[in-house]
């Protein structure tokens, strides 16, 4: 019996074959590669460049496909005790960007969206759910998609200042250089 069969997963990087590979490694590998990218083929004078991190998981008691729920969360964390350990991945990504020679402005979302337990639809996206529904909330609960307005128009003021910060220093650079 082969492995594929198995639900083995491979994963190939140039000629070289890897049969498992860590995912901080993998997620490093992904981000170095689009480094390279952006430093071979990104004009910093003529664009900017952002990475926006991502939103950290909500699950209390395991993940959402093993008991794990946040349908009942209504009201952001206000005590930074309980926040989580921020994620090995963004350390990741931090390394990668200052190894670039290209500057990216790293819109760092992470740390805010966990505060935000309650920003996502959950169950309250679907009216009227049946008994049924009610029995298995995490078969409708979202995790990936937050409410509007909320969370996202947070991102969204975050990079207007970053563009508005960056139009004024450019002002200001071109009156010096008069």
């Amino acid at each position: 019996m082969t492995k594929l069969p198995k639900g083995k997963d491979y994963y190939q990087e140039g000629s070289h074959v890897y049969n498992e590979l860590n995912v901080l490694e993998a997620f490093r590998k992904a981000l170095t590669t689009w480094a390279r990218w952006v430093d071979a083929n990104v004009n910093p004078m003529k664009s900017l460049v952002f990475f926006r991190g991502y939103s950290a998981s909500h699950f209390s008691g395991g993940q959402w496909n093993s008991g794990g729920q946040c349908d009942s969360e209504v009201e952001p964390i206000k005590n930074v005790t309980y926040l989580r350990e921020y994620p090995s991945k963004m350390l990741v990504l931090e390394k990668v960007l200052r190894n670039m020679k290209t500057h990216v402005t790293y819109l760092n979302v992470t740390q805010m969206t966990d505060y935000r337990k309650d920003g996502h639809p959950s169950v309250y996206r679907k009216q009227n759910l049946s008994p049924e529904e009610r029995k298995s909330p995490m078969h409708f609960q979202d995790c990936s998609h937050w409410c509007l307005p909320g969370v996202p128009d947070a991102w969204n003021e975050i990079l207007y200042a970053n563009l508005l910060v960056n139009e004024k220093q450019k002002q200001q650079a071109q009156k010096r250089h008069r």
